[in-house]
């Protein structure tokens, strides 16, 4: 039986977490040619190997956490696959980690959206799968969608998950398991609980 999301605590979130990776990690991510776990694995293992500091690593592996909200308990017959999965993720990890961990799970949809507005060429870069999304998202951002964007004060790390994101469909590409990242996930976890006793 599963747990509740209310039943998890910081000393078990870690655990828990990468069972979702072994159970559920297998399934098809969207049209890509790699699997979910394939996917948010590689996004960590490129910021990794280009020296990233752990909070992008971790949002990298951690940003596609939402497509299971089955295994939260926060599942309802009316969602589907892939509705609203980066607010369902948030809405999980937000009690365990720094708003910067969140904020990258949260907003890595929006993020497509806004490099769409101001880099023009980030378009093309973008996979079929990902171009259809992009269109049942919302589409390229307004100016006034782009500049209330911009005021987030995490921008500068949501936008290197986002580009990692995309990094990560590499059917050839050889990566850690999630237990390699499990260390720096718990220290995530632990600088979230540090900054809440001390406020």
């Amino acid at each position: 039986m599963k747990p509740d999301i209310d039943t998890l605590t910081p000393d078990t979130i870690v655990d828990f977490i990468g069972g979702i990776f072994d159970r559920r990690g297998g399934e098809e991510y969207l049209g890509e040619p790699v699997t979910m776990a394939e996917h948010m694995l590689q996004g960590a293992t490129i910021a990794q190997q280009n020296g990233q500091p752990e909070d992008i690593i971790v949002g990298a592996l951690l940003h596609d956490i939402g497509h299971f909200t089955s295994e939260f308990g926060t599942y309802h017959p009316d969602d589907t696959e892939d509705r609203h999965h980066e607010d369902a993720g948030a809405e999980v990890l937000e009690r365990f980690f720094p708003s910067v961990i969140t904020d990258c799970v949260r907003f890595h949809v929006a993020a497509k959206r806004y490099l769409c507005a101001t880099k023009p060429e980030y378009f093309k870069r973008l996979s079929e799968a990902s171009v259809h999304s992009l269109m049942l998202q919302g589409g390229t951002m307004s100016a006034g969608e782009v500049a209330a964007f911009e005021q987030n004060p995490n921008l500068k790390q949501i936008i290197a998950v986002r580009y990692l994101d995309d990094a990560g469909k590499r059917a050839d590409m050889e990566t850690p398991d999630f237990w390699h990242f499990a260390p720096m996930v718990q220290r995530m976890v632990d600088r979230h609980c540090k900054d809440t006793a001390a406020n």
